[in-house]
């Protein structure tokens, strides 16, 4: 989970990677603007009146009282009004050359700040959190205007919304595309104080989602047994979630009783029912059955609180991340909820399209046929936590620890597996050369979450991949993730440093990179030995990519309603976005899920950590799979290197575009959906 658009918006948070037209308040009155115009008509003449009537109007909205009166406005779209092609391209080439620079910096320094709260470096100091606060880019954006560079590039080049994209991006060259991407990062102007105030909030949310682990080993069954491995520790959901799809390979009822166990665990966390207490505690047994909360040392006497319930932190984390970027929405009127800027700005897929695309794969019949035949393979009946079916996956015919056998033995360390990444490349299909050159633009790091890829910004720097390793050598799940992280690495070198125009570098949006990252994660036995490409390989690829965008599709509609809801009830309390949250889930649940499972009201579909941390993030998993299985088809009709680095070379134009370059056609789950139907007959 990560990508460069995520990471990017939140260090920059909701200022560089944006489109659209924002202003507080605009001091420049309407006549004033009408005067500046026609007075650079008269001066360069009838031929430039287009571009100065956006240019002034454009600087106009963005002009506020501090940045001078009417006078220096005028003086300034005067002075500043370029109509030499040679001087435009020219600022054109220098504003791009320094802001690389700039931003690239400013992220370095982000990324050395947050390092102890992020990598698994020891203790977090007091400093430590107190530094994590600390982001020097909004004050970047505030220089930018102030030293009017930012209204220099908004009086001589058009920002340009999403709609002018979609009628008139084919007509564009690369160049064109890459002004209408600088254009981005000034389209937007927010104060400071309110982009410090989000990365505090994101902050704060990251740090509970980080340290929220569970102790498995300290379990335990009404008969007071403790089904889980000493020392196993779990981050919620990412590690509970595959811990129990690990245990369709156990061959008793065990694993049936383990999985029972985690989906207790999970709906107490997100009715936040969970004792408090029991939280990342080696100290406590605790029965999520009964709630019943213990000392491990038997005679001990357990204190009178033990049991007493986590307050709502979950929510509260939520509204605090709510409430922060609420307050940019007057500073964007033509994306005025958050919820806009994510679809129409961010992801640039309207979010009724969006939904739609994620509602023909919850409503499809091959859904319903793929859940008979999971019923068939489990030998009961489907029970919520099937939404986590994993025996489509190869991985399937192995046990868990045999997986971590394999994998320990090929990567004791972190260092072994940096090691070992120009032969991982090589395996996947680049040529030995290539996977030289990327392996040497990617670093290792020890995450203390559960894993993420940040990109480069600038050329000169490198990509971080970022997975748990634990004591002994690396676990199949973090391999497993890492596979995953790699391949957002790759698709950020390739769309960084192999990308003609620096304003061009990235992907439409997340879920594109989750897409290329999936690729990756799909042949991770296959990298180990453990299977061989095959139509038997493909058919249990569209079953597993079905199953997995059905869960996440249906994981994503709670998201985005939960996110609904909080616009609808501004003044909400953490408890309230509680019951509405769980309402929401279950209401989801019982539309799409429900019908499928024989099982009404379960409120599972709210434990993504994503929602709590990553807002409105999940959608891209979702559209990312289904992506996915467009690219990874046509990847296997050519060299799957060549292939993989001229699809993530087209940078940042709209999804459609990159969508029709990279395969010939548009987003549709009708490719997943087809291979689907033939893998079921």
């Amino acid at each position: 989970m990560s990508l460069r658009i995520l990471i990017l918006t939140l260090l920059f948070t909701l200022g560089p990677l944006v489109v659209g037209l924002v202003s507080a308040q605009p001091s420049i009155a309407p006549e004033v603007v009408k005067q500046a115009i026609d007075k650079l008509i008269a001066k360069h003449g009838q031929q430039h009146a287009a571009r100065i009537r956006q240019g002034v109007e454009q600087a106009a909205q963005r002009w506020w009282a501090e940045d001078g009166d009417a006078a220096a406005f005028t003086a300034f779209v005067e002075a500043n009004f370029l109509t030499d092609p040679a001087e435009i391209d020219q600022t054109f080439e220098r504003l791009q050359t320094i802001l690389e620079q700039v931003d690239g910096h400013i992220y370095e320094a982000r990324r050395d700040l947050t390092t102890p709260l992020d990598l698994d470096t020891g203790e977090i100091s007091k400093v430590d959190q107190l530094l994590a606060n600390l982001n020097l880019a909004p004050h970047v954006e505030d220089d930018l205007y102030q030293t009017r560079v930012a209204f220099l590039a908004l009086l001589n080049f058009p920002v340009h919304t999403l709609r002018d994209r979609l009628e008139h991006g084919d007509e564009w060259d690369r160049e064109t595309w890459a002004r209408s991407r600088m254009m981005d990062r000034f389209a937007v102007r927010v104060p400071a104080s309110v982009l410090q105030e989000s990365t505090r909030a994101y902050t704060a949310a990251d740090q509970y989602i980080a340290a929220y682990n569970i102790r498995m080993d300290r379990l335990v069954d009404e008969k007071g047994n403790r089904p889980f491995p000493e020392g196993l520790r779990l981050i919620t959901h990412w590690g509970l979630r595959d811990e129990l799809a690990a245990h369709y390979t156990d061959a008793d009822q065990g694993g049936l009783a383990k999985q029972r166990m985690i989906q207790k665990v999970m709906e107490r966390i997100v009715r936040q029912e969970i004792p408090q207490a029991v939280i990342d505690n080696p100290d406590l047994l605790w029965n999520p059955f009964t709630n019943e909360v213990r000392p491990v040392k038997a005679g001990e006497k357990p204190a009178a609180d033990l049991a007493k319930r986590e307050p709502d932190t979950r929510y509260a984390r939520l509204l605090d991340y709510f409430n922060a970027v609420r307050k940019v929405d007057p500073f964007s009127p033509t994306e005025p909820t958050f919820m806009a800027r994510r679809f129409d700005r961010d992801r640039q897929i309207p979010e009724k399209e969006a939904e739609a695309l994620l509602i023909s794969v919850l409503e499809s019949r091959e859904v319903k046929n793929l859940a008979k035949l999971i019923e068939k393979r489990v030998g009961r009946k489907l029970e919520p936590f099937d939404i986590w079916y994993s025996g489509f996956k190869s991985r399937g015919q192995y046990g868990e620890a045999e997986l971590d056998k394999i994998v320990r033995e090929r990567y004791p360390n972190l260092e072994s597996f940096q090691a070992g990444l120009p032969a991982v490349l090589q395996g996947l299909g680049f040529t030995p050369e290539k996977a030289k050159w990327l392996a040497e633009r990617i670093v290792v790091d020890p995450a203390r979450g559960a894993g993420h890829a940040m990109p480069a910004v600038r050329r000169e720097d490198k990509a971080h991949l970022r997975t748990r390793v634990p004591r002994g050598g690396m676990d199949y799940k973090g391999y497993n993730i890492a596979i995953h992280e790699l391949g957002h690495n790759v698709e950020q070198v390739f769309s960084l440093n192999g990308i003609d125009h620096w304003w061009l570098s990235g992907v439409p949006n997340n879920a594109f990179t989750e897409a290329l990252a999936f690729v990756f994660q799909h042949r991770d036995l296959e990298l180990l030995g453990l299977q061989a490409p095959g139509e038997e390989v493909r058919d249990n690829e569209a079953l597993a990519t079905l199953w997995n965008t059905y869960e996440i599709a249906g994981v994503s509609l709670v998201d985005m309603r939960v996110w609904r809801w909080m616009y609808e009830h501004p003044n909400a309390t953490s408890a309230e976005l509680r019951d509405a949250t769980l309402g929401i889930a279950r209401d989801v649940w019982n539309r799409w899920f429900a019908p499928v499972f024989g099982v009404k009201d379960s409120d599972i579909l709210a434990v993504y950590s994503h929602m709590i941390v990553y807002g409105l993030y999940l959608p891209d998993y979702a559209i990312g799979h289904i992506i996915a299985f467009q690219v990874a088809d046509r990847l296997a009709q050519g060299d799957f290197g060549t292939e993989f680095e001229r699809i993530a070379r087209q940078g940042r134009l709209t999804p459609d575009a990159w969508m029709r370059g990279a395969v010939g056609g548009p987003i549709s789950a009708k490719s997943l959906l087809e291979a689907a139907r033939e893998a079921l007959e």
